[in-house]
Formats: C-alpha cells, structure tokens, sequence
C-alpha cells in the first residue's frame, strides 16, 4: 500500500479513536450528574453548564457536518445563540440530543476516504480542506469536553469517581500489566 495513502487512514483512525475516546470521558463525567447538576453555572454570568455546553456542541456536530461537501458548515437551519438558552426538560433529551450530535460526527468522518483529506468543505463562509476542519473540531471539542469535566467533577464533589487512574494508585496501575491495555 502507498504510503500516502497509509497515513490518510491512519490520520482518519486516529481522528475516530480520538473523538470517540473524548466523548467517552465525558459520558463518563455526566453519567455522575442529576437533572439539575446539568443546569448549574458556577457563577450565573458568562459561564454555561453543561447542559448548555453539551447543546452548543451537538449543535455544531449536526451543523459541520452534514452534506459536508455541498452545504456551508454553518447551516441556515442553525440558530446558535439559541444553543446557548437552557431548553431541555430531562437527561433524556440533554443526552438524546448529545448522541445525535455525536452520530452525525461519527457517521460522516467514517464515510471519508483517504481522497477526500484535501478536498474543500466550507465553514462560515470559509474553505477548509478536510484536514483543516477535522483539526478545528478536535480543538473545539476537546476545549468543551475539558470544560464538561471540570464541571462535572466540581458538582459531583465528594461523589465524583475518577476518570482514569486515581491519585495515589499510579504505582498500582504501573505494577498491573493486563490493566494497562484495558485502558
């Protein structure tokens, strides 16, 4: 195989891996939280919740990326300021909204092929390669699912149960070979 090539889809199942790994953590953070843990703002000014923050981000997975070769990235049908006004009535809809995001992202970085890395997409008016709007999300989201955490673990306080290896247990972790693959 063509070494182009083989970087092309490596840079794809890396870029899965990755998002699939982001949403993992958060899944992981919200999972420790009530209904109304999803609307705190920690200081009711600029800061969002989470519900807010998980709105905002679906909203931009629906939007960048469907019908990513024939339509702006900033669909017409969006109406961002609205992603950032509590609207949710349960976890239900929080999350179901949340997976839909996350489908629309998933399903189209699976339908890319290695050829289609250096076509032009649009966002805002703006062309992107491929490459440069999978890179752009990955900074996006990975800055959100930073925020989603930090939240999280702040409301969760004393119940919070980490997301990776506890503090203190890192010698633990490292003498358990079979753990570390698990991970």
């Amino acid at each position: 195989m063509d070494s182009n090539l083989q970087l092309a889809n490596h840079y794809l199942d890396v870029n899965i891996k990755n998002f699939k790994a982001m949403k993992a953590l958060a899944d992981k953070a919200i999972a420790q939280l009530s209904y109304e843990q999803f609307k705190v703002s920690i200081d009711g000014g600029e800061s969002n919740s989470i519900e807010i923050i998980i709105k905002h981000l679906a909203g931009n997975m629906i939007s960048r990326w469907s019908d990513i070769f024939t339509t702006d990235g900033e669909k017409p049908t969006r109406n961002r300021d609205t992603e950032f006004i509590s609207s949710f009535n349960s976890t239900q809809e929080i999350l179901e909204y949340w997976e839909r995001g996350w489908k629309q992202l998933f399903d189209t970085l699976s339908s890319l092929t290695p050829d289609d890395l250096l076509r032009t997409i649009t966002i805002r008016t703006e062309p992107h390669t491929v490459v440069q709007a999978i890179e752009r999300q990955v900074y996006h989201y990975g800055s959100h699912i930073g925020q989603i955490i930090f939240l999280a673990k702040h409301l969760a306080g004393e119940n919070w149960r980490t997301l990776s290896i506890p503090r203190g247990k890192s010698e633990e972790y490292l003498s358990k070979p079979l753990q570390k693959a698990a991970v």
